[in-house]
């Protein structure tokens, strides 16, 4: 497709996903805080998709940069997530809470493809040169989703209760689907080959797992070769010190977010009066967020990355701290504090990304990293119900703790990184 329409779609289709997905995270612990009437047990419901997303993410990574139409490949698997969001709803009214839990689980396992996997598609879709700016916009993207998700779960829920605004959630994300026009059957190869180097092959040589799925093969030798391109993603993040360091220090800052969020039903309870205004409270930081990212597009020679995932962490320390204090007006104003922080957080990120992931490892580079964070956001969501439960103060200062730790993981690893030369400055990509 030409690239003068491909790049609208593709902004349109991913906030179209984005919006169902933040509005999918409030709306799981609204209509388990309404089920169930525990905190525990909403944030199990919300741990059980954020678990479930950071095991299918490595594997939907490998199928993306092995498929001949990743494009397709990835349209589907959209479509499935918001299917499966929509079978959440049945299983909240009809069946014990644990068979909920476990639907939610399934709903996860392809929510790496609006998130990390569709933003692997971003060389497919812009030239090389405009790849950087594209990153940004792509990043703000999350804000604008982070602003009318959770206050369209909100709004759903104060109206119409707490479980229809999970399948406005699942009919958002599935129109994303219908709106992208995904790479062709030659999206694959063709356009890595256009945009950097890919796994060099003999002539007549098929690639190991797809060689083993033929007829006739046999099911270990499919197991076997699928589990190796699982690991050349994970071996990839490692073996780049920018990319290790990067990663960590935003799984850290992910799982300070879950604890963070799974607390704000509580916090809207506690300091609003109600707990969809606490899911509202989300809204408050997407505004903040885009305004930087708006400024980091505009003059992208302000975007350093390394010392952005350096110091937003401690922006996120002191802002969830303020929160503490349980007053209104202190925890709006810290939640745009909040926000002005977490839009170069996540620009910094996917410009490192972009930078220093091998050409023919992408989507497993940025799915298997959105899968780490997943199961970082995962563990603070789960720890943050008996938290909340007992302390809301306790549970949010552990999260302004867990923020402290991922500034000091940037500080460790980055800090040696910054002169450290990245595929494309030692030569492995071609332009």
């Amino acid at each position: 497709m030409n690239q003068r329409y491909a790049w609208p779609r593709h902004v349109t289709g991913a906030t179209l996903a984005r919006v169902g997905d933040e509005m999918s995270g409030p709306a799981l612990l609204l209509a388990g805080l309404a089920v169930s009437g525990s905190a525990s047990a909403a944030g199990a419901l919300l741990a059980a998709a954020t678990v479930a997303a950071a095991v299918g993410g490595p594997v939907l990574g490998a199928l993306l940069d092995r498929s001949p139409a990743p494009g397709r490949l990835l349209g589907l698997a959209v479509l499935g997530q918001g299917a499966a969001l929509a079978a959440v709803v049945p299983a909240l009214g009809a069946a014990p809470y644990a068979v909920a839990v476990l639907v939610a689980f399934g709903a996860g396992l392809l929510r790496p493809a609006l998130s990390g996997g569709w933003t692997s598609q971003l060389p497919y879709v812009v030239p090389e040169k405009r790849l950087g700016r594209a990153a940004t916009v792509d990043a703000m993207t999350f804000h604008v989703a982070s602003l009318a998700g959770p206050a369209l779960a909100a709004v759903v829920a104060a109206r119409h209760g707490a479980a229809p605004g999970l399948l406005v959630a699942a009919a958002l994300v599935c129109a994303a689907a219908s709106v992208a026009r995904w790479p062709g059957p030659g999206g694959g190869a063709n356009s890595l080959r256009r945009y950097g180097s890919q796994k060099r092959r003999r002539p007549g040589e098929t690639s190991r797992w797809r060689a083993a799925a033929r007829p006739g093969g046999e099911v270990r030798r499919s197991v076997r070769a699928l589990v190796r391109e699982l690991g050349d993603g994970f071996a990839a993040v490692g073996r780049s010190r920018v990319l290790a360091g990067a990663t960590v220090a935003t799984t850290l800052s992910c799982a300070a977010e879950g604890l963070f969020v799974a607390s704000l039903p509580v916090l809207g309870e506690r300091v609003f009066g109600a707990a969809p205004h606490g899911v509202l409270l989300i809204a408050a930081t997407a505004l903040p967020a885009l305004a930087a990212n708006g400024v980091l597009a505009r003059r992208p020679r302000l975007l350093h990355p390394e010392r952005i995932l350096t110091v937003t962490p401690l922006v996120l320390a002191l802002a969830v701290m303020l929160t503490a204090v349980l007053d209104p007006l202190v925890v709006v104003l810290a939640m745009l504090l909040a926000g002005a922080a977490e839009g170069p957080q996540l620009a910094a990120l996917f410009a490192i990304r972009h930078r220093a992931a091998p050409a023919g490892l992408r989507a497993q580079v940025f799915t298997t990293g959105a899968s780490l964070k997943l199961a970082g956001y995962a563990c603070g969501a789960a720890a943050a119900g008996p938290l909340s439960d007992r302390s809301l103060p306790g549970a949010l200062l552990a999260a302004a703790g867990v923020h402290t730790l991922a500034a000091l993981s940037a500080a460790l690893l980055l800090a040696r990184s910054r002169r450290a030369p990245t595929h494309r400055q030692s030569g492995r990509e071609l332009a």
